[in-house]
């Protein structure tokens, strides 16, 4: 761990706003409504929160998980998502200081969070966060090296920068390509859709941050412990296994936290020490 005590202290409680924000985004891009304006309003009586009834983990407490008005419930995402982003930007911070990787992998944190929350509850993985999380990933990798074992076995003496841009590119590529291939030879087998559009877009996103080796790691457990929590849901809960839609997305997205956090995070915080 590098940093003073202070440190992820600081990128917790800024974490904790962070994820106020990304609970608008959350249930604003999936209805295709502004994430700008208006003000947040109680999505039961349409009433508007005032600030001090949107102060990030507090006001969920001091409510008691109730609008002030209509005394409808509000839902527990709010407050979980609230402090797991709170957490993430903490622990990058925590291993890594205040640099640019604590930035680059609190961003791809943020973005899995809103990611695995809109696919859980409206099946929806919106392309602001996936395209243009790509995008940033991309970017980000001109500042932030990203291990290009790949493209250095295709490409010699190439600078870190390119060679950092590259593997984002290729790794969004290839991950994203991989995955596609697999489910439409699934839909020519099944006949039925088994992969999104939405869920490539993801993994676009994932091998931007990761790289084409990580970004395919993640998948791989995202999909292990997607198999294990759904079977284990369609038996308790009677669904059916030929009709229940998937939230792949939200699976991908712990699968990928786990490899960043893992690898990259942990990892990179360990060789600074």
């Amino acid at each position: 761990m590098t940093g003073t005590p202070m440190e992820p202290i600081a990128a917790f409680l800024v974490g904790l706003l962070i994820g106020s924000f990304l609970n608008v985004c959350i249930y604003r891009l999936p209805r295709d409504l502004s994430i700008v304006g208006p003000r947040s309003v109680c999505p039961h009586c349409k009433r508007k929160i005032a600030w001090y009834d949107n102060i990030p983990l507090l006001s969920y407490v001091l409510l008691r998980a109730r609008c002030r008005f209509c005394l409808h419930r509000i839902p527990m995402r709010y407050p979980l998502v609230e402090l797991a982003n709170g957490i993430a930007f903490a622990l990058c911070v925590g291993e890594l200081g205040v640099s640019l990787p604590a930035v680059k992998w609190s961003i791809f944190s943020a973005l899995l969070l809103a990611l695995i929350a809109t696919d859980l509850e409206q099946r929806i993985l919106p392309d602001e966060l996936t395209l243009g999380g790509t995008l940033l990933g991309v970017a980000l990798s001109l500042f932030v090296p990203l291990d290009s074992q790949t493209i250095t076995l295709l490409f010699a003496g190439m600078n870190w920068r390119a060679g950092s841009l590259m593997e984002a590119a290729f790794g969004a590529a290839i991950a994203s390509a991989a995955i596609w291939f697999v489910g439409w030879a699934y839909q020519k087998l099944r006949r039925r859709e088994g992969l999104g559009l939405g869920d490539v877009k993801m993994i676009a996103l994932m091998g931007a941050f990761l790289g084409a080796p990580n970004a395919l790691l993640a998948i791989a457990a995202g999909s292990a412990f997607g198999a294990v929590v759904s079977l284990l849901y369609i038996r308790f809960a009677g669904k059916d296994a030929s009709t229940y839609q998937l939230p792949f997305g939200s699976f991908l997205g712990v699968g990928a936290l786990a490899v960043a956090f893992a690898g990259e995070v942990a990892g990179r915080g360990l060789l600074s020490s």
